[in-house]
């Protein structure tokens, strides 16, 4: 049987593959890795390493002081019947369940309201925003003690009318709430990112609405909210993640304790105060792990729902 090309050698290949990247290529590949480099090491040994670094510290007992010793998942074990953590759980779920979707909602309702391209909406926009660049500080913490405390700027507004106020930080009745109201004040970044989007609805579709007969609360629900629908599940995840790593208002409203009976002990704080000040360094990054995994299940749940709700241009 005579050989054609193809039976004579089965396996060759296209002789375009054959040929060397172009000079060119080479050259610009080198600066782009320059580039990327400190990119790389940032990423190397200012995350990568240290998320591997405390995953294994996680299975150990470390003091600080001393080299850690492996026990295992001893401090994995020992979340489950700590009612200190248990605690820091209830009050960060909750402080993250109140405090996320009003925040998200005073956000979106006041983006909606100073959407138009009037100068005075222009000032409220900086007014508005203003919290979110201060609110994280321990400046507004501290400001914050005393505008709560028994001998607060609130207490002394109520005595003008009669009423006898409390210590609202020092009561565990009250004392989450004023770190809730606290988070709620700072709806600045989640109304910037709403504001982005109203101005972006087609205003021809808003006066095809107005001249069906909808009235604003009709237009709202039916074309703001679905319109938006996409930057309110951008704005829940942030927030939650946000929320869930709280730590500054914690620390300094209650002093670092915790507040009266942990009723502020958040997530965070109780993991610095089992790192830093018992020296429990392996049962914290155990700590950081879950809260980790805890995150990410809520991100996940957010991710599935949005398919009931969230409506996309396309």
């Amino acid at each position: 049987m005579p050989q054609t090309a193809e039976t004579a050698v089965p396996h060759a290949r296209p002789a375009a593959a054959l040929r060397p990247a172009p000079r060119g290529r080479k050259r610009d590949t080198v600066p782009a890795l320059v580039m990327l480099t400190p990119w790389l090491l940032g990423v190397t040994l200012l995350t990568a390493l240290p998320m591997v670094a405390s995953l294994v510290l996680s299975f150990t007992n470390y003091d600080l002081l001393s080299l850690p010793r492996f026990i295992g998942t001893a401090n994995y074990q020992r979340l489950l019947s700590d009612p200190r953590y248990i605690q820091s759980l209830e009050v960060t779920t909750t402080y993250v369940l109140v405090s996320v979707p009003l925040s998200v909602t005073v956000a979106l309702l006041i983006a909606v309201s100073l959407s138009s391209t009037s100068r005075s909406a222009n000032l409220y926009r900086g007014i508005y925003y203003l919290p979110s660049l201060l609110g994280g500080s321990v400046a507004i913490g501290v400001l914050w003690r005393q505008l709560f405390g028994g001998q607060g700027l609130l207490n002394s507004v109520l005595g003008l009318f009669g009423v006898a106020g409390t210590s609202w930080i020092g009561d565990p009745r009250y004392s989450l709430g004023t770190l809730i109201i606290l988070h709620i004040w700072q709806f600045g970044a989640p109304m910037v990112i709403f504001l982005a989007g109203a101005r972006q609805i087609p205003k021809e579709t808003i006066e095809a609405s107005i001249i069906d007969g909808a009235n604003p609360v009709q237009r709202f629900f039916r074309l703001t909210l679905p319109l938006l629908s996409p930057l309110i599940l951008f704005n829940l995840v942030m927030q939650t993640i946000t929320a869930f790593q709280a730590f500054v208002p914690a620390y300094v409203v209650s002093d670092g304790s915790g507040g009266p009976i942990d009723s502020t002990l958040f997530y965070t704080l109780y993991l610095y105060i089992e790192g830093f000040r018992n020296f429990h360094m392996g049962y914290a990054m155990a700590m950081a792990w879950v809260l980790l995994v805890i995150i990410a299940v809520f991100t996940a749940l957010a991710f599935w729902s949005s398919r009931f709700w969230v409506h996309y241009e396309n």
